[in-house]
């Protein structure tokens, strides 16, 4: 999956904006699924989760006037992809 959100921000306070919402949000995702990754180098996030016994790896670039998601989704769920991208999109312009 590849997917890029538009943000109106500087960079730095884009990368705060998802460090701080992942913090926030933390409980709730421990509850769901399990981080097996999340590692930032520089303005990019390295991920691995095990959700619903799935897994789903990727990085999240932040770039001066984006955010790039590129995710490995499991094979049934990419059926879903688009209302899967269409979620991340409403949560992350909701930041």
């Amino acid at each position: 999956m590849h997917l890029v959100i538009p943000h109106k921000t500087s960079r730095q306070a884009a990368v705060e904006k998802i460090k701080s919402a992942l913090t926030e949000h933390r409980a709730q995702l421990i509850e769901h699924a399990t981080v097996k990754k999340e590692e930032w180098l520089g303005d990019t996030l390295n991920f691995d989760v095990d959700l619903q016994g799935k897994s789903i790896s990727g990085t999240l670039e932040v770039t001066d006037s984006e955010y790039i998601l590129d995710a490995k989704l499991p094979l049934l769920w990419r059926m879903f992809e688009g209302r899967i991208e269409s979620e991340i999109a409403k949560q992350v312009k909701g930041i």
